[in-house]
């Protein structure tokens, strides 16, 4: 009687994509950020896709889609149809299914941006929806930000401040902006960026691979 065939070994699991929101109110840089990131993160041979959200257009999507620095087909729009945090902390099922389609059609996806349309001081993430989340805010909107102690100032995984370039020219203390977003965080980390210039870009993504992609 013969040998019976052995089975063939299944193939190894594919771990998901790590998931990372990106909120902050409107014109701080949270598109930048994800142009950015994918230049960055283009050259360190991580493998990204990105959501965005907006009200009901797909403005964002498409001025990703045409940055040149992802396959089009890697950038899905959500539109939320109402308040933006509704669809990242209320109710992220859009969010969710969108995701896993966009897993399931590229797995070797290895890091996953969500970015949020533009909210106020009070936008957060759902839990069940990243693993990790950035708030970004400007200079320009103002150097009392961190005193404001928004929820998303607050609770963030990282806080960016933005536009640190603007501050001569509208009249923000931008070394106290950066020590008040210190105090309040109470030791979560806070990086300063120019994106316009790339300027700070690496160290978020030094901190996405420390804290998300390599943990």
């Amino acid at each position: 009687m013969s040998a019976p065939t052995p089975a063939t070994p299944a193939p190894p699991a594919v771990p998901g994509a790590a998931r990372v929101g990106i909120g902050g109110p409107v014109g701080s840089g949270k598109t930048a950020l994800v142009e950015r990131l994918l230049a960055e993160f283009a050259a360190r041979g991580t493998v990204v896709s990105v959501i965005t959200n907006d009200l009901v257009t797909a403005e964002d999507a498409e001025r990703v889609r045409r940055s040149g620095l992802v396959d089009p087909e890697r950038v899905v729009a959500v539109e939320a149809g109402g308040c933006p945090h509704t669809v990242i902390r209320e109710d992220p099922s859009l969010n969710l299914a969108a995701a896993d389609r966009l897993e399931q059609r590229f797995p070797d996806t290895r890091l996953l941006l969500l970015e949020s349309g533009g909210d106020n001081l009070a936008s957060t993430f759902s839990r069940d929806l990243v693993d990790y989340w950035i708030f970004v805010i400007d200079v320009a909107g103002g150097d009392d930000i961190p005193r404001k102690r928004g929820p998303g100032v607050l609770r963030a995984d990282l806080l960016v401040v933005n536009k640190t370039d603007l501050a001569p020219h509208v009249g923000a203390d931008l070394p106290r902006m950066l020590a008040e977003a210190e105090q309040v965080r109470e030791g979560r980390p806070v990086l300063r960026t120019d994106l316009r210039a790339g300027h700070g870009v690496a160290a978020v993504a030094d901190a996405l691979e420390r804290d998300v992609l390599f943990t």
